[in-house]
């Protein structure tokens, strides 16, 4: 299956777009291979942002999506369930954290912007190669108990 990757740059209000040049970076993305969509918006955590990511997906047949946001430890959890509600593989979602490593830690907004570009080259690399869920049954251990008897867990 070719994948269609649906990239999205949240301006995080102005906490990103203050100092990356999202419409740029939306223009950049657009070169990238395999991207299919490339979009900014003002608060993509939203259910509005949710609501766009969900209709690209459908509209599109997007398998594959990218966000430029904030922290994944902030949000993985709103985008995963985002696209799983749509039949996508939660695995094949990822997040470039393009607040806190670009927008928060450079005053200069033309070398932030390059930096959330070699970002956003890696998340859709790292897109293209997505992984896929599995579930393993767990090994029966033995541990020791009172020093001398075994038992089972």
């Amino acid at each position: 299956m070719k994948q269609k990757i649906a990239l999205y740059i949240c301006h995080c209000g102005t906490n990103i777009s203050a100092t990356v040049d999202c419409e740029e970076l939306t223009r950049f993305a657009s070169t990238l291979p395999g991207v299919k969509a490339a979009r900014d918006y003002r608060y993509l955590c939203s259910d509005p942002g949710q609501d766009l990511i969900k209709k690209d997906i459908n509209d599109l047949s997007i398998n594959r999506v990218v966000v430029a946001a904030c922290s994944p430890r902030m949000h993985e959890v709103t985008f995963r369930n985002t696209v799983s509600s749509e039949g996508l593989n939660p695995y094949c979602l990822n997040i470039a954290n393009i607040r806190e490593q670009c927008s928060w830690v450079h005053k200069n907004k033309e070398e932030a912007t390059e930096k959330a570009k070699l970002l956003l080259r890696a998340a859709v690399a790292r897109v293209l190669r997505s992984l896929k869920g599995r579930t393993a049954s767990s090994l029966q251990q033995r541990i020791p108990f009172s020093g001398l008897q075994w038992k089972s867990l």
